[in-house]
């Protein structure tokens, strides 16, 4: 499982014209890719990583001062650029493994008391934020 975090000052994501996530202040937003073996208690690991990793202002984490977070499921950090033109997507699990998995990511920060938004699984999102900082982080498990 990999996740792309960053630190937002504000972001939000919108599916068909309607906004279904916003942060209006400090958050964070995680991007998150789902590979073949990949379990829930991996989702569980990066769950824990995002909530406490410590990339917020006075190196504080999300639990630390209760930032919200945005989480948006993405195939494409599993790309293989290796080899020509066009990336391969092999590397990212099928969707009947991979939203449950990104499912529990969410779950798991919400039992941690935070505040968390979503795009729509399979959906054409805009995803609109500014990274604060710019701070910037790929977290691999």
């Amino acid at each position: 499982m990999r996740a792309f975090l960053q630190r937002v000052s504000r972001a939000s994501v919108t599916v068909d014209g309607e906004v279904t996530a916003a942060i209006n202040g400090p958050g964070l937003v995680a991007l998150i890719g789902v590979t073949h073996s990949d379990t829930e208690a991996v989702a569980q690991m990066m769950a824990r990583k995002i909530a406490e990793i410590r990339i917020l202002a006075d190196e504080r984490s999300a639990v630390d001062a209760t930032a919200p977070i945005i989480v948006v499921s993405q195939f494409t950090l599993y790309a293989d650029t290796r080899k020509g033109r066009r990336p391969s997507w092999s590397g990212a699990a099928p969707a009947s493994v991979a939203e449950p998995l990104v499912d529990a990511v969410v779950s798991e920060l919400r039992t941690r008391g935070l505040e968390v938004g979503t795009g729509t699984f399979g959906a054409h999102m805009d995803v609109e934020l500014v990274n604060e900082g710019p701070m910037t982080v790929l977290l691999e498990l």
